[in-house]
């Protein structure tokens, strides 16, 4: 069944899409669609970030599946998507999109935070960030 739901999840190098990730959960059922986009911001801890970089072990599509089942799971959801990028991004880039569509709002509210919530604590994905003070820190490494 919640193959069904889990309609996209994805890790890429190339430039992610809202749109794509909307019209995967898009449903005429759907009464709420919850979208969340993270996005490279140009400050982190009052430094500014110059360059940024995202690594992904490889079980880190499965893991990704896993984790939007798991959320299926726990929420009365009509569709689930989730889509992260890899690779050197800008100031800017869309890092991660997630979208969840729900009879109603509560639930795709809910579900949409407890995947990126979920995504980001369980999927080995890891940011390597550049500061203009010539240092770097990595995070989410385990």
């Amino acid at each position: 069944m919640t193959q069904e739901i889990v309609r996209l999840s994805a890790v890429r190098e190339v430039a992610l899409s809202v749109d794509e990730v909307l019209a995967a959960v898009a449903d005429p059922g759907a009464g709420g669609t919850c979208v969340f986009v993270g996005t490279v911001r140009q400050q982190d801890h009052d430094r500014a970030v110059d360059a940024l970089t995202y690594l992904a072990h490889p079980s880190a599509v499965e893991r990704l599946c896993e984790v939007a089942e798991l959320v299926a799971g726990r929420h009365p959801v009509i569709a689930l998507a989730a889509t992260h990028r890899v690779g050197d991004l800008a100031v800017g880039d869309l890092a991660v999109v997630v979208a969840a569509s729900a009879a109603h709002r509560g639930a795709a509210f809910e579900a949409a935070r407890d995947l990126i919530d979920t995504l980001k604590a369980s999927v080995p994905i890891w940011k390597h960030q550049q500061f203009g003070d010539g240092d770097s820190e990595w995070v989410g490494l385990p």
